[in-house]
């Protein structure tokens, strides 16, 4: 037998929830349910057990935008922020329509029935669930394990290898030697966290990356909330926060060397003119080239200041018993090897798609709108920026998608679908030089060089796009033959 419902979301992570509060209250009349895998909310936030996990952004924009932050810090850790998710889900009404240990394994359009069918393993055995619209909240990586480099070596160390995504439960570090192979956000987040108990942490990087430090606590956020209502408060400063980081975006992207000096800069107030920046804190490229990372109350720099972390910029030649040999022909002796080496990118958790009987490669398509895909019918994902907030843009594609909804009802159509034409110029997804982009970026769509193909990283322009312009562009073009809505 098969399920039938209006919507179908996929994920119940950050953007699913709020894609499915946005439902909820837009679409009152629509049926709809989430499928989750796993067997619990949270997505991210409840995948990622390692010391310090926090956000690295700030709450006021990586929040809600119906749903104010009403916690002291603005840069807050995993709990905080999956109690957030989870209270919001109940306000909402939204954990009942949750079908947890539901892996979505294939979907498959029928323009005969203008809907997908979806095969669903649950508890070992294949269920199918069928919708008018489907809405995949399923975020970019894989949640199975991440990017592990084969290193040389590998079996010969002595003690525990681990990859952030898949924290042991009880893992004991306390006074023992710990080296943090990574220089991204989750490097720098565990090398103050794990700084606290461990003899020494040493953070090895192949290369640096940009750091910026900003308080955990916002001062004017917390002084305007206890003067005004938390709605208000809310607004006012998520605002000020999205143009600011618009500012700094475009600051760095027009005038690079500018940027560059002035982070820098910062870093050297922070260590103080005796330490290496050159070498440990000055990525060989341009701001915003890769994702800045952002540390609260700047705990990376007093730890270093400290003596509890050294940052060591080299490149590893193999793993040896006791710990690592460099190619300079250094050797970090250690107890503890974590290797936050980054994830592996994966388009819709890996879920085959079909549209009427053919397999469809989304890797070839074009993205429209940063959330559907050329060529295939009422289908939309939800993807958040990568200058700013996840959820800045996962909220709008929410808004789009139930506006896009309300307008095919009110026209009885029953099917939608983006269509390029010939000759649309393409380059790639995201324009990232990280490694992790370039590793897997082939399996996303393209973009254009124009609107609506074009993602543009730009929280105002979007904006306008998504809740303002028409829905009907010349770009969607629509059928069925559903009775309009009175």
């Amino acid at each position: 037998m098969t399920e039938h419902f209006d919507i179908l979301i996929i994920g119940a992570g950050l953007s699913g929830i709020g894609a499915a509060c946005h439902l909820a209250k837009r679409c009152p009349g629509k049926s709809f349910a989430l499928l989750e895998s796993r067997g619990t909310m949270g997505g991210t936030w409840d995948l990622f057990r390692y010391p310090g996990v926090r956000s690295d952004s700030d709450m006021f924009t990586l929040g809600y935008s119906f749903r104010p932050w009403r916690e002291a810090k603005a840069i807050a850790d995993g709990p905080s922020i999956l109690r957030y998710i989870r209270e919001t889900a109940a306000e909402h009404g939204i954990e009942r329509r949750i079908r947890y240990h539901h892996k979505v394994r294939s979907a498959a359009w029928s323009s005969a029935d203008a809907a997908w069918t979806l095969e669903v393993e649950r508890a070992g055995a294949v269920e199918r669930f069928s919708c008018r619209f489907l809405f995949t909240c399923t975020g970019y990586y894989d949640y199975a394990g991440g990017h592990a480099p084969d290193f040389a070596g590998r079996e010969a160390f002595q003690g525990p290898v681990i990859h952030p995504q898949h924290w042991p439960e009880g893992l004991d570090y306390a006074g023992k030697r710990v080296t943090i192979i990574g220089s991204g956000a989750t490097a720098i987040t565990l090398a103050p966290a794990m700084a606290a108990t461990a003899a020494q942490v040493t953070m090895l990087q192949r290369s640096p990356t940009y750091v910026v430090s900003r308080p955990a606590e916002d001062p004017v956020a917390n002084w305007l909330r206890r003067r005004l209502p938390a709605g208000l408060a809310y607004r006012l400063v998520r605002w000020r926060n999205i143009l600011m980081g618009l500012f700094f975006f475009n600051l760095a992207r027009k005038r690079p060397a500018r940027a560059k000096a002035r982070i820098l800069g910062w870093v050297r107030r922070q260590l103080g003119p005796d330490y290496d920046v050159a070498t440990h804190f000055t990525p060989r490229y341009n701001p915003w080239d890769q994702r800045l990372c952002l540390v609260p109350d700047a705990d990376l720099f007093r730890a270093i200041r400290a003596g509890r972390v050294a940052v060591v910029t080299d490149e590893i030649e193999r793993f040896t018993p006791t710990g690592i040999k460099l190619k300079s022909g250094a050797e970090l002796e250690t107890d503890v090897i974590v290797t936050a080496t980054g994830l592996k990118l994966q388009l819709l958790s890996g879920m085959p798609v079909t549209v009427d009987g053919v397999a469809v490669d989304l890797g070839r398509s074009l993205t429209y709108k940063g959330m559907m895909y050329s060529g295939v019918p009422n289908l939309a994902s939800a993807f958040g920026y990568t200058n700013a907030s996840w959820t800045l843009k996962c909220d709008l594609s929410s808004d789009y998608v139930c506006r896009l909804i309300g307008y095919m009802d009110r026209h009885g159509y029953t099917k939608c679908v983006p269509v390029a034409a010939a000759g649309v110029e393409r380059k790639p997804l995201l324009d990232f030089s990280s490694s992790y982009v370039r590793r897997d970026i082939g399996q996303f769509p393209d973009q254009g060089t124009a609107a609506p193909w074009k993602v543009r990283q730009n929280y105002l322009l979007d904006l306008i796009d998504i809740r303002f312009r028409p829905i009907d562009d010349g770009v969607l073009e629509f059928s069925g033959t559903a009775a309009p809505a009175e």
